[in-house]
């Protein structure tokens, strides 16, 4: 018989197997599901479970063999949407940027601060938040799926060879081997410079680029967004393959949106999304009354410019806590 109370024991792990999922798959809304076929086979099988184990040792094996499955079975095909009239050509994605992970989401912050540390080492912590952060989300996708969950439970999660071994019923020594083989070429598709990936706590100047980077856009100059990025910025469009590289491949961009007869009026609100400062927009186009949600910029900063910028639609605003629509006047 299962204890009682096995779906309230269940819920309380529901946040960190998410974000589990999400690292194993990339997506927010893919991890939902998996969170939810998680529960449902450990409520299927909960009376095979050995007494005074280790129940969340036993739900990451079932959600890494969840989201091992869907990997081996699906086929992603993401057809890239075409480019708008008058824009420039865009380069192919180098490894390890988003535009390289075509259904890559965002993961907001403030459900990331759901999952008390349960560490309190520090490099344990850095290492957790290292994991989330979006460049080195995109990487891990190239991995097969038991390298991915090795990784991921030794690396994110600090557990030791021996208990990834038994979570993933194998030995720690192939455990080793496969953490072995997944670095190498983690090493070739992150940047050499750790701090180029790293997520960490907002710094003052993140808040205040960030500030800056809503109020230039909110009205609508298009010179000062453009002198506030990094000569060699990056700029990406999941689930688009496009990478806008440099100044240059920006301008016209920046154009279409800033124009007076374009798109519409701004409107941005400050979030954070893997470890990164963030802005969500919200477009009241020509004719309308309101502001509606249109997208998610979360940008990496250097040296108070932005040097990168991935950019997301509005499916994950309830996500992120935002409403949808905004009242065109302001209180």
């Amino acid at each position: 018989m299962a204890e009682p109370g096995f779906g309230q024991m269940l819920e309380r792990h529901r946040r960190e197997l998410h974000v589990h999922c999400y690292r194993m798959l990339g997506s927010f809304t893919d991890a939902e599901d998996l969170v939810q076929e998680t529960f449902l086979r450990a409520w299927r099988n909960r009376d095979r479970r050995q007494p005074g184990s280790n129940l969340r040792a036993w739900l990451y094996r079932i959600a890494t063999n969840a989201c091992t499955d869907v990997i081996r079975s699906r086929r992603r095909q993401v057809a890239a949407p075409a480019s708008a009239p008058g824009t420039p050509a865009p380069a192919r994605p180098a490894p390890g940027i988003p535009a390289e992970v075509p259904w890559l989401q965002p993961y907001p912050d403030a459900l990331l601060d759901q999952i008390p540390d349960r560490e309190a080492d520090p490099e344990t912590v850095t290492v957790a938040r290292e994991t989330i952060e979006l460049t080195f989300i995109a990487a891990i996708q190239s991995l097969p799926p038991r390298q991915r969950a090795v990784v991921l439970l030794c690396a994110a999660l600090g557990w030791t060879a021996a208990e990834t071994a038994a979570t993933l019923e194998t030995t720690p020594a192939a455990v080793n081997s496969a953490l072995q083989r997944a670095r190498a070429v983690l090493r070739e598709r992150l940047p050499r410079d750790r701090s180029d990936w790293t997520a960490r706590p907002l710094t003052a100047a993140e808040q205040e680029t960030l500030r800056r980077f809503i109020e230039v856009h909110e009205r609508g100059d298009a010179a000062a967004a453009k002198a506030m990025m990094c000569a060699d910025i990056v700029a990406t469009m999941p689930p688009s393959p496009s990478v806008y590289r440099g100044r240059p491949a920006m301008q016209e961009l920046l154009e279409v949106a800033f124009s007076p007869d374009g798109m519409g009026e701004w409107r941005l609100v400050p979030t954070a999304a893997n470890r990164l400062p963030a802005a969500a927009s919200y477009l009241c186009r020509p004719g309308d009354t309101r502001f509606r949600a249109f997208k998610i910029d979360v940008l990496r900063v250097r040296g108070g410019q932005v040097a990168e910028t991935t950019t997301f639609g509005s499916s994950l605003f309830g996500a992120f806590g935002l409403p949808e629509v905004l009242p065109a006047g302001r209180d």
